[in-house]
């Protein structure tokens, strides 16, 4: 296999497309990062271009819900906390927001491999 200069966001425990075992370290890490019961769907396990689909669009979705929790925690939380705790809360979800946005971009990542391995176009 020749050596191949992977994206700044390639997850370190999934290995490089084209090695024997990329495709199984893609599918544990994808799953990962999905609900536990995306397990139960064999399909997503026989064909991890269909897994990472759905962990991209799941994790998606998370992102964009926490951004608009970000952008309504202040209005909808001011009569049941302190401004401290409202801090705090802002603070959260800044913090997953970051490192969301992070696992989507490696989940993009992936994605595009398994889908030229898979022998489609994104």
């Amino acid at each position: 296999m020749p050596d191949q200069q992977l994206s700044p966001d390639w997850p370190e425990s999934v290995h490089p497309p084209g090695s024997e075992s990329f495709e199984q370290t893609a599918t544990v890490w994808l799953f990962d990062h999905v609900p536990a019961d995306y397990r139960l769907h064999g399909v997503l396990r026989r064909h991890p271009v269909a897994l990472s689909r759905l962990a991209r669009q799941h994790v998606a979705s998370s992102l964009e819900g926490a951004r608009q929790g970000y952008r309504t925690a202040r209005v909808d939380l001011r009569d049941h906390l302190p401004q401290h705790a409202i801090d705090q809360v802002m603070h959260a979800y800044q913090a997953e927001g970051k490192r969301m946005a992070a696992v989507l971009r490696s989940i993009e990542a992936v994605d595009e491999a398994l889908r030229t391995a898979a022998g489609g176009a994104e």
